[in-house]
Order: C-alpha cells, then structure tokens, then sequence
C-alpha cells in the first residue's frame, strides 16, 4: 500500500485532523465497504484512490444534482476564474444571480447569498427577529438544520443557554405546534420547518398538505415569519419552492446543496416585508462573494429550469424504487422506501437499530452502488436508465447474499 491510498490517507489524517474524519464525512460511522476517499466524479460516478468507480445515489450528501462535472457548470465556473474569484467587490455575477432567484423562487421578493446551508439558516432566525423584535423561535423535535450551537445534533460544547428561545413541536403534528406557540405567547418570532421529515435513523414523512397550511395560517395570526429550510430539497423536488406544489409560500427560505451542482453557496430569499429586516443585520464572510461559486449558481439554475433536468431526477428516483421493491420482495424481505423518490431512503421492516438495513448497504457498496443506510439518498439528472438497470443489478445481488445468509 501507498500513503496515498484510503488506508494510508487515513492514517496520515489521524495524526493531524482531530478524529482522522469528522461530521458527516466520516464513512466508518455507516459502512464497512465504501472508501473514506474519492479522487474524482464523472455524471453519476466517483472514484476512489484505488480506481475503484461506484455508482453515486449520495451527490456530495446533495449538492450534485446535474452530475459531477457538469460541462456547462465547468465552462461557466473556469470563464469566471479567468476574470477573478475573491475580488475587493462583489463581481456582476452576484446581481444577476441575485435577479435569477427572484425570478425563479415564488416567494421571493429578494435574495442574501452566502456560503453554506447552516450561513442560510442562522440569517433567516437572525433576520424574523430583527423584523419582529421577539425572539421565540419553534421547530421539529429531530431536525436538522445546520451545525453551530444553536441547531447542531450533538450537543458537545453547547450550553444551554445557545437554546435559551428555542421550543419543539412534532413533525405534521399541529397540536404540538400551536401548543408551542401558546408558550412562546407574544415573543414567538419564527417557525423554522423542513419540506419534509428527513431526520437520520427513521423513516422520512412527507409533509402533510393540512400541517404545511396550518403552519402558515398560525404564522399570519401571530406575526411570526414562516421559515422553510429548503437546504436539503431545494432545486430538487420543485424549482419555485418545495412547498410550491402545496400552494405555501414561506416569508424566508434557506436555500445550498443543490444550487449551484457542488460548488460553494447559499442563499436566502424572503419577502417585501422582511427586506428592511434583512438590510440591517450583519452577515457576512471574507469567501461569501466568491464569484467562481455564484456563476455555477447561475449555471446550475438555468440549465435545471431550460430542460427536463426535475423531470428526469423524478423519472429516475421512481424507476429506482420500482425496482427496490420488486427484488425485496422476489427475495423475502420486507422493506420500507420513504420520502420523494428524488431523496429516498430504504429501511428493512423491524430494523429498528438499521444493522440489516447496514449490511445491505454494505453489500451494495462492495458491488459499486453507494448508498446510505439511515441517511436520505439523493438523485440527480445525470441518473440515466441505464445507470439506474445497472445499479439494480447490483442491489439484487446484495439482496440475495442477505438472503443466502439470513
């Protein structure tokens, strides 16, 4: 071996980055086969410093959703590049990207942008309690919504008193909301809520059409602003806003992962009454005018809203999960597929610690399909049919060496 192979990476790492991997990344924390590192992706498949190449349905954990190396994202990217990246002023590309999300986005009246979804969250809080002056602020018990003490999921390091105004309601649970609301009484500043449950180590839910309403109707009441995290799903499920097919409209939006195909970026968008809001708060970073990043935005918006790109993620999830379905069952087992099949998860039924839900994923991955055992799954448009029969053959053969070994 090599130092410049996974293992030896990853001894190199454990001498100089606390922990070896940490966060998200960290592979041994959800599989015995995938690689803790890739060298390069191509469309809808990465290889690891072996050369070993693996059918990718994780995109960068979702900021990959025309595919790896887009062409049209590289050229916008590379033309940028040439003209300067990290400049004394914001470049023209800012405006235009600015003008793209108001544009695209139905809420959106304007558009902040920054580096990284947990950028985006923070300024929408910080920015409800600037328009409100009150500073209550609900959410689902379970959800994520970035990793700075206020939201991360591991409370190391957090004091209380980071969470001093947070409260909790449960997922498409009104009840819960509205008894939360009654205890932040006339200080409740904002409702923070995701496009759908998609918290880790559970079965993903879909948004309830009559929960996403009442969220908005107790918001309008109050004078609260409804937040929708759209970190995770956005420019995925649905272009103007994944609420937008329930017919909601959040006050504020988060918006990273997929808007700009991998490259670094966020963004927040709200409405004509919280722009003066938004003006007077302080949010900024020396990386969050990067041009090179806000031209692949560009890029990325524009080629999912001038082709089927929605469409085909869509077609392709549904080709994946009609497949799933029909090797679980011609091999005995019982499973459960959750959530869009443009983020799905699969969950073996009575799996409640996800150790066989694992042990597939594990088969999977030495076959080449890399998949997540209790974390969403992301589609991209780059997911072909061919790409998705092949990963199948793939997931059949994981199938049976479960059954062979029950």
């Amino acid at each position: 071996m090599t130092a410049d192979n996974d293992t030896g990476l990853s001894k190199r790492a454990a001498t100089v980055i606390p922990g070896g991997i940490y966060g998200h990344m960290n592979v041994l924390e959800f599989s015995d086969t995938l690689p803790q590192y890739m060298v390069s992706g191509q469309g809808c498949r990465l290889t690891d410093t072996e050369g070993k190449i693996y059918l990718d349905f994780m995109c960068g954990w979702g900021p990959v959703v025309l595919g790896h190396r887009h062409p049209r994202v590289q050229h916008a990217v590379q033309r940028q590049l040439e003209q300067g990246d990290c400049l004394n002023g914001a470049a023209p590309v800012m405006v235009e990207l600015a003008e793209l999300l108001v544009d695209t986005i139905a809420h959106a009246d304007w558009a902040l942008l920054a580096k990284n979804g947990t950028d985006a969250t923070t300024a929408c809080l910080t920015i409800a309690r600037a328009a409100t002056g009150r500073r209550k602020v609900l959410m689902a018990h379970g959800a994520y919504h970035g990793a700075v003490p206020w939201c991360t999921p591991v409370n190391v390091g957090v004091t209380v008193e980071d969470r001093a105004h947070l409260d909790y309601f449960e997922y498409n649970d009104l009840a819960s909301v509205h008894a939360a609301a009654d205890r932040a009484g006339d200080d409740l500043a904002a409702i923070i809520v995701c496009p759908f449950r998609h918290d880790v180590r559970r079965d993903q839910e879909l948004a309830d059409p009559e929960f996403a309403r009442g969220l908005r109707a107790l918001c309008d009441k109050t004078g609260a602003a409804l937040i929708l995290d759209d970190v995770r799903c956005g420019f995925r499920l649905a272009l103007a806003g994944s609420w937008e097919p329930l017919g909601v409209r959040p006050d504020l939006s988060a918006w990273s992962k997929a808007i700009a195909n991998g490259y670094a970026l966020a963004a927040v968008t709200g409405t004509e009454a919280l722009r003066e809001a938004a003006s007077r708060i302080y949010a900024t970073g020396s990386f969050w005018f990067s041009a090179a990043s806000m031209a692949a935005g560009i890029a990325t918006i524009t080629e999912l809203r001038d082709t089927d790109a929605l469409q085909n993620i869509q077609r392709a999830g549904q080709r994946l999960r009609d497949g799933l379905a029909a090797q679980a069952v011609a091999h005995g087992f019982a499973i459960t597929q959750s959530g869009p099949v443009q983020m799905p998860l699969l969950h073996f039924a009575d799996d409640d610690d996800f150790a066989l839900t694992r042990r597939w994923c594990d088969e999977a991955g030495a076959r080449g399909v890399y998949v997540h055992p209790y974390h969403n799954w992301f589609l991209g448009s780059a997911h072909s049919d061919d790409d998705i029969d092949e990963a199948l053959r793939h997931t059949d053969a994981a199938f049976e060496s479960l059954a062979r070994n029950r």
